[in-house]
């Protein structure tokens, strides 16, 4: 994994200095809190050592109880009443002038923190070292800080732990993505993600369904092809070879050049299918997105695409004549997808229908769905065969004198179900042939 892109790294280098910013902070607050209470605290120790010096009381106790105690580094000063000096310590550096109150005071050197107390009787002054004074108070908040020093640590391994326990399942998922093979396109485990990661797995999901789908859709592409032009070749070059052994009869070849052609034309029209079919069960990924489509516009097309044939086979092809029916909402789908399934479901219809017969198509709605019919006078669809036409290559009994590849239908199902849209073979009450109704979806509501 690369550390530059790696989100465990990167969320533990954010967590884990932005934990030392903290601690650093923390400890530096809790450090000059420490040395101004460390100051407060000696302050108060001088205030109380001079109250109880006064009256006289440092004259009953021994001097070097005062002057000798190595943990307070204390001076001490008494002047009488009449401003004679009754007592000094024997090693005091400090001159002999006083200030009522707190005060800091430079001699020989050495700065001195000193605080002056005055009675009618006497005043005291007593002093402290400011440089044993500070070195104190910093041993103290030395001490204030130092649980952070190992607490820091402590913690960081925790959100370390923490971090790597809660990105777990997201590398179990990495791993099974990893290890899976090419062709495995099965969904991935969602269990035990955290709700950011879910939507991703989510799509990943979709996007395997999808893929796998373009996939599927490849190997019956491959089978479909190796099915059906297995014979149409086999039978263009047969009549390849009887175009050579014709050549001193002119009727003969030009017979069998037309063979040759309607053959080849079957071909082509066969690999068209094949193409078409397999684009359409590969779903949108590979036929676009979908918008609101007009049906009276497919229905148009569709006509306009399917006339010629049906004018060359002498058939009526037209608008059935219905009673006005209210304006029929959109649908969201594909328009060339569904001008293609309505072309397939009317040159069935004009392939199957007798010459001089009828092809009646029709836009209605029913209970709020929109519905395409189409109709026909020729011989129908036996019902035993209704359930298979829309199966690959099967064709139904009755179609035996036709030569078409079996496709179509099955083309027209896999664009109605990518559209969610179900169809209903019948017999039509008005022409005696086919009855094909394409039910689509209640419009949403607006």
């Amino acid at each position: 994994m690369n550390g530059a892109h790696s989100l465990r790294r990167r969320l533990l280098g954010f967590v884990l200095v932005a934990i030392l910013l903290a601690a650093v902070l923390q400890a530096a607050t809790a450090y000059r809190g420490a040395l101004r209470q460390a100051d407060a605290l000696f302050d108060d120790h001088l205030q109380q050592m001079a109250r109880s010096l006064q009256g006289g009381i440092a004259f009953g106790l021994p001097q070097a109880g005062v002057e000798d105690d190595a943990r307070f580094e204390l001076f001490v000063q008494i002047w009488g009443q009449d401003g004679t000096q009754i007592f000094r310590s024997t090693r005091s550096a400090l001159p002999p002038r006083a200030v009522l109150g707190f005060s800091d005071v430079q001699a020989h050197g050495n700065r001195y923190r000193v605080y002056t107390l005055q009675t009618p009787q006497q005043t005291v002054q007593i002093a402290q070292d400011l440089s044993a004074r500070t070195a104190r108070a910093r041993a103290l908040a030395l001490r204030a800080v130092l649980p952070f020093a190992w607490l820091t640590p402590l913690l960081m391994l925790a959100v370390w732990w923490i971090i790597k326990r809660s990105l777990a399942p997201i590398e179990r998922a990495r791993q099974a993505v990893a290890s899976r093979a090419a062709d495995d396109f099965s969904p991935l485990e969602g269990a035990g993600l955290p709700d950011e990661v879910r939507p991703l797995v989510d799509e990943l999901n979709l996007l395997f369904g999808r893929v796998r789908q373009a996939f599927e859709a490849q190997k019956n592409f491959v089978a479909d092809a190796a099915h059906e032009l297995r014979s149409p070749l086999t039978a263009l070059k047969l009549q390849a070879q009887t175009l050579r052994r014709v050549d001193g009869d002119p009727a003969a070849r030009e017979a069998a050049i037309t063979r040759l052609n309607l053959g080849l034309d079957r071909a082509i029209r066969g690999v068209e299918q094949l193409l078409l079919l397999a684009r359409e069960e590969a779903g949108p990924a590979q036929t676009g997105s979908a918008g609101p489509v007009d049906l009276q516009q497919v229905l148009r097309l569709a006509v306009a695409d399917t006339l010629p044939q049906a004018r060359l086979a002498n058939i009526d092809l037209g608008l059935a004549d219905n009673p006005p029916a209210p304006a029929v909402p959109p649908v969201s789908g594909q328009l060339e997808a569904l001008r293609m399934l309505l072309r397939n479901l009317l040159e069935n219809a004009v392939k199957y229908t007798p010459p001089g017969g009828q092809v009646d198509v029709s836009l209605a709605q029913m209970d709020g769905c929109p519905v395409l019919t189409v109709e026909d006078s020729g011989p129908g669809i036996a019902p035993q065969d209704r359930m298979r036409v829309f199966d690959r290559f099967f064709r139904a009994s009755d179609a035996a004198p036709h030569t078409g590849s079996g496709l179509g239908l099955a083309i027209v199902k896999a664009i109605a179900d990518r559209h969610g849209a179900t169809l209903a073979l019948g017999e039509s009450a008005r022409l005696g042939g086919l009855q094909v109704e394409v039910r689509f979806a209640p419009a949403a509501p607006r």
